[in-house]
């Protein structure tokens, strides 16, 4: 089965978080009770004043204010959070801050706080990114001195790369690299390969974009599950995916294309180029993909960009479904979004992104590629998927869902048969 890549606007990943946090820490504060506060005498308005100086402390890598906060009984936990710090040296931080979104008393002198941090990537993020954490807090000593005492994702949110090690920063042209455990060589194949994917991709689709991507390299697919909060199972025939909002305003985080080094590492020349333009076809059209987009449509139309500038025949690159065809078992419909599903079948899982791809290459050849890229554009234009397909079908192509399954179905034995 020849590798494929997966986007994260699917399911799964519409019921994750987009990131996590490193330490919300929370520098000492004073004990004064008041109207709305905890029973234990410490506000949500003092915790964000401590985090504030916390996060000032992570944008000058001042070590020292960073520990202030933790709790001096806890001497693992201190030299793990200074372990991440450490781990962000590198990253070329724009903004970092917190947003308290409640506090709740645990009672013993312990609190936790619900936190949300906000981080932007210089050059890249044109908004923060949002990561949440729930933080604990313990008052010791006589002052009542209150120190940070644990940390952890909130319920549903995933890791961060700068967790899972030292990370280092690879500079493309059009890409940053960020990646944990792997040499500085594949890291710069990696950005060089990104380089020549983000030109293609706007030599395919006409509207504006960021015309960058960053790029995140984890260990090992077990990381790279831990940074989608996810189990490692459902990657681990997954070269990358893509993560981010879909239906944007252009003042967004850069969208995330996420490596399985694993996977990705099997492919040869051609198969590492066409994966990175596949994700980056995502990130160009991130801010006209809805829920309204079916996946055959998304992953058809990064495909066909993919492949469209390469020499490789029908049948080379659709085997599963070339064979199905030869054999004469034609499929009936357009794939759903159910057959790109991780646990699906292998031979199934191709069959159905090499359907889509024939689909909009289809829709390409005999439309034009203006009229395949207005497809897109007004089925991504409506909120909800209902009647968004066939609409754009009879104002864009002129034809029906039924017509047009026909159509594909010809293409599919004339291309493959």
């Amino acid at each position: 089965m020849a590798v494929r890549t997966q986007d994260a606007r699917r399911e799964r990943t519409r019921r994750r978080g987009t990131a996590s946090a490193v330490l919300a820490a929370l520098l000492l504060v004073p004990a004064c009770a008041g109207p709305g506060d905890s029973a234990t005498g410490i506000t949500a308005r003092e915790v964000g004043v401590a985090l504030d100086r916390r996060a000032e402390a992570v944008m000058e890598h001042d070590t020292d204010a960073y520990l202030a906060a933790l709790d001096p009984r806890a001497a693992s936990f201190r030299a793990a959070q200074r372990t991440e710090l450490s781990n962000l040296a590198d990253v070329p931080l724009e903004s970092w801050a917190y947003k308290v979104k409640g506090v709740t008393d645990e009672g013993a002198d312990r609190v936790s706080a619900e936190v949300e941090l906000r981080y932007r990537i210089k050059g890249y993020d044109m908004a923060p990114m949002s990561s949440s954490r729930t933080v604990e807090l313990v008052r010791r000593g006589e002052g009542g001195r209150w120190y940070i005492a644990a940390d952890r994702a909130a319920d549903g949110s995933p890791g961060q790369l700068w967790q899972q090690g030292d990370v280092e920063v690879v500079r493309g042209t059009h890409s940053l690299v960020l990646g944990v455990g792997r040499r500085t060589a594949e890291l710069r194949r990696i950005a060089a390969t990104a380089d020549r994917a983000v030109p293609a991709v706007t030599g395919t689709w006409p509207e504006p974009w960021a015309e960058r991507v960053v790029v995140l390299v984890p260990e090992s697919v077990e990381d790279m599950a831990g940074l989608l909060d996810a189990p490692a199972a459902s990657y681990r025939g997954i070269a990358a995916v893509t993560t981010g909002k879909v239906g944007g305003s252009g003042r967004e985080p850069a969208d995330r294309v996420i490596v399985n080094p694993q996977a990705y590492g099997m492919l040869g020349d051609f198969g590492q180029r066409v994966v990175l333009t596949h994700e980056t076809t995502h990130v160009a059209t991130r801010a006209h993909t809805s829920a309204a987009t079916p996946v055959w449509l998304s992953e058809g139309v990064a495909d066909w960009t993919a492949y469209r500038q390469e020499s490789r025949t029908a049948p080379e690159i659709a085997p599963e479904l070339a064979e199905a065809v030869r054999g004469g078992d034609l499929p009936a419909r357009l794939p759903t979004d159910e057959d790109f599903g991780f646990g699906e079948d292998a031979a199934e899982l191709s069959q159905a992104y090499e359907g889509a791809w024939l689909a909009c290459e289809l829709i390409a050849k005999d439309w034009g590629e203006e009229e395949l890229i207005a497809f897109y554009k007004a089925v991504g234009s409506r909120s909800e998927r209902d009647g968004a397909v066939e609409q754009a079908m009879h104002t864009v192509l002129g034809t029906t869902p039924q017509d047009f399954t026909a159509r594909w179905r010809e293409y599919l034995r004339a291309r493959l048969g």
